[in-house]
């Protein structure tokens, strides 16, 4: 074999090669020394060796040469390319036809295909700029003013639009073959604008900007394999047509479903839409726009930013057979959206949109009920008890402030919850929401640790509950720590993390990056110490209980010592507790368990620190019986009162009488 042949060859021999056609060599087609090489025939010229007719033509190839229209012009049988002037059977571009839908009854629109077929009598390729924009002309003035079109129903809107849809898309790739090389834009005065880019073979990418949107999109996703001529995208804005198509029903592709679904799994209700973009329609001069080799990437700027229970869609308009058409979104998923502008990538081509999909979740109605219920008696209970440890002069100590400050908390805790836990209309109230409630929770977990370590203290002296040393500690301990320290954790995770404060179904954490962990992970380690104060406490109270002798008053003492201790563990921590194993099989009962001991949170320190105390009943006692005594005294004076009153009148008549006597 001869190695040293050059390409474009065809071997003879071992000391001879043979030029592969179209090639050739200045030695002749046969050479034999491997200084000679095979050169490319330019068939094209200058001077041309090949011809390729009227309306048409040469473009050189390597090793060949191929014919093709001159802009304005195309095959008969639509090829993009001929070989010679035998197979030249170019003709002029002729605009398309484009029947109006059948059974629509539209003077409106009858004028509008009236005007089309005119343009399509006066068509020429020379004049082909001015048709396309006399055309986005009336396409422009028939969306704007659509008169009668607003009559029809939404199925027929639909239909129209539709029409309109693909009547243009065909239209404009149709006509775009007979435009010279570059980029183009045609407007109307109604807001309809179209971006047309003619562009010869090449490798570089095409962007094309139309309003608020950009199309970005690679030469091989424009061009047919196999086709060298000129290649036409075009980006085409109809901001009417939104009016036709905003009601559209919204079909989701199977993956997009799956993942709503899980997200509110067993509660998802409804879901509506808005359209946040124009409806821009796409389209090249590649013929089979549906399975494109690369994705289309679009960029919308929108002005509403989705909020709470929203989702943004990137969406086309698919038709059916029937004429009328759906929003879906198989082949299109969003990249991203970040404020008002949103990513999406596609892998055809059609009219595409931006919609903001509104969810309706449905609520467990019993869980509802209860929680209102037992949160309104809650609220109600612990104004009692902020009242009587307020006004109670005989309990009065370190104990009963820590009370206080615990009531007052879960007070605005849960008044704040019942109220506003589902505002999520406002996104900035609905993340102040949140956070108000992140840090009354956390301040309650935490007067909840000084409660169980109070206890503690209190239990290691087993004197009174006042003990001085113990007094003296928690007063200079117990505002820091009880305030300070929720505070710090809600300032860290608002000034890190802002935007996750707020959910779309509820004002409250976002689980996003484990941010729901600034609340669980100090209620946890709350939990757990209060839970080592208990037992050690329960265990310093045995020994204490085995040692006593029959001194009533101390057995009584250490009894509700023990009793306040369990009453803690069960109020503070296991509700919460329930909480946090709402997961698995048993999510639904621990939902259910937690909701009602939770909601009645504020029943139990009613009843545990206010009704069961002693001291607290005598005061009740005092307070009721005064107020039985100034009733008593209000409605004895009020019938001296009558009673001295009628005597007066009874006197007044007998001196009336006995003076008529006298006359």
């Amino acid at each position: 074999c001869a190695l040293w042949c050059p390409p474009g060859y065809t071997y003879i021999n071992s000391t001879a090669c043979h030029c592969s056609p179209g090639f050739t060599s200045l030695s002749g087609e046969i050479i034999t020394s491997p200084l000679d090489s095979c050169e490319d025939i330019s068939e094209c010229g200058p001077p041309a060796t090949v011809s390729c007719g009227n309306n048409a033509d040469c473009q050189n190839t390597e090793g060949g040469y191929h014919c093709t229209c001159i802009p304005g012009y195309e095959l008969a049988s639509g090829e993009p390319t001929f070989r010679n002037e035998s197979e030249n059977t170019c003709q002029e571009v002729s605009f398309p036809t484009w029947m109006p839908p059948p059974g629509i009854k539209s003077q409106r629109l009858s004028c509008f295909f009236h005007r089309l077929q005119h343009l399509r009598g006066n068509f020429s390729s020379a004049s082909v700029q001015s048709t396309i924009q006399d055309l986005i002309q009336e396409v422009g003035d028939l969306l704007e003013g659509p008169q009668d079109l607003e009559n029809l129903s939404q199925s027929e809107k639909q239909y129209v639009a539709t029409n309109l849809l693909l009547g243009l898309e065909k239209a404009l790739r149709w006509l775009g073959k007979a435009l010279p090389i570059g980029a183009m834009t045609f407007s109307s005065s109604a807001g309809t604008k179209l971006s047309l880019k003619v562009q010869e073979q090449g490798y570089e990418n095409i962007t094309l900007i139309q309003n608020q949107t950009k199309m970005l999109l690679t030469w091989d996703t424009v061009h047919e394999s196999g086709d060298s001529g000129p290649a036409v995208a075009g980006l085409l804005s109809t901001p009417g047509m939104g009016k036709f198509l905003a009601k559209a029903p919204l079909v989701l592709d199977t993956v997009e479903q799956a993942a709503l679904n899980e997200t509110h799994k067993g509660v998802l209700q409804e879901i509506y839409h808005d359209l946040l973009s124009e409806v821009i329609s796409a389209f090249i001069s590649n013929k089979d726009p549906q399975n494109l080799r690369h994705p289309v990437t679009f960029i919308f700027q929108h002005s509403v930013i989705p909020g709470p229970r929203e989702k943004v869609f990137c969406v086309f308009w698919e038709h059916g057979q029937n004429g009328s058409g759906h929003w879906a979104t198989s082949g299109c998923r969003m990249v991203g959206t970040k404020d008002n502008s949103t990513i999406c990538q596609c892998t055809h081509l059609s009219s595409f949109a931006i919609l903001m999909a509104h969810y309706e979740v449905q609520k467990d109605s019993a869980l509802t009920v209860i929680s209102y219920v037992g949160l309104s008696l809650s609220l109600l209970c612990l104004l009692l008890a902020v009242l009587t440890f307020l006004f109670c002069k005989a309990i009065h100590n370190t104990s009963t402030s820590l009370h206080l400050q615990l009531s007052i908390c879960l007070f605005l805790a849960h008044l704040l919850f019942l109220t506003a836990i589902d505002r999520t209309e406002v996104k900035v109230l609905c993340s102040i929401i949140a956070g108000a409630l992140h840090y009354l929770y956390l301040a309650s977990f935490t007067w909840m640790l000084l409660e169980g370590l109070h206890l503690f203290l209190t239990a290691r002296n087993l004197m009174v509950v006042n003990y001085s040393s113990v007094n003296k500690f928690m007063k200079k301990l117990m505002f820091p720590v009880g305030y300070g320290v929720p505070a710090v954790i809600v300032t860290i995770s608002a000034a890190s993390q802002p935007y996750l404060y707020g959910t779309p179904t509820s004002c409250w954490l976002n689980s996003k990056k484990g941010f729901k962990w600034s609340f669980l992970g100090p209620v946890c380690s709350i939990f757990l110490v209060n839970l080592v104060f208990f037992l050690v406490t329960l265990w310093m109270l045995k020994s204490k209980l085995s040692s006593l002798n029959s001194d009533v008053s101390t057995l009584q003492n250490t009894r509700m010592l023990t009793f306040k201790a369990t009453a803690q563990l069960f109020i503070l921590g296991c509700t919460w507790c329930l909480g946090i194993l709402q997961v698995g099989p048993a999510a639904h009962v621990m939902a259910y368990l937690f909701t009602i001991i939770n909601s009645l949170q504020g029943v139990f320190i009613f009843l545990v620190y206010c009704l069961l105390n002693q001291q607290v009943r005598k005061q009740y006692g005092e307070w009721f019986k005064g107020i039985y005594i100034t009733k008593s005294r209000s409605e004895k004076y009020t019938l001296s009162s009558k009673t001295e009153s009628d005597a007066c009148k009874y006197s007044a008549v007998r001196s009336h009488i006995a003076d008529t006597e006298c006359n």
